[in-house]
């Protein structure tokens, strides 16, 4: 059983960066998952995959994974590139690009 540790990414819906400043330590699932003949629901018989636990630092979440002996795999959060620009470059004198409107 692997656990997973990561700081999960914000949503393409929303702007702000809500949630995302916690780790999460959430296990990988054990077997496929498995779809109902009769109704085609997806399910699975594997109830470690539900669990998600939020840890306020990347540390604590390796020291319960390292007390209760889980295998745990740490994937650190990428830097997020920041572009900084104003709805007025896209009218400036040097802009590189043709306006297509």
């Amino acid at each position: 059983m692997l656990a997973r540790i990561y700081r999960p990414t914000k949503t393409a819906m929303q702007s702000g960066r809500a949630n995302t400043h916690k780790w999460v330590l959430e296990f990988e699932a054990e077997t496929a998952r498995s779809i109902d003949p009769l109704m085609g629901y997806t399910s699975s018989g594997d109830m470690n995959s539900q669990v998600v636990m939020q840890f306020e630092a990347k540390e604590q979440a390796i020291a319960f994974a390292e007390k209760h002996g889980l295998a745990y795999q740490v994937v650190e959060p990428k830097k997020p590139t920041r572009l900084i620009k104003a709805y007025s470059d896209n009218f400036k004198f040097g802009r590189i690009g043709q306006w297509t409107h």
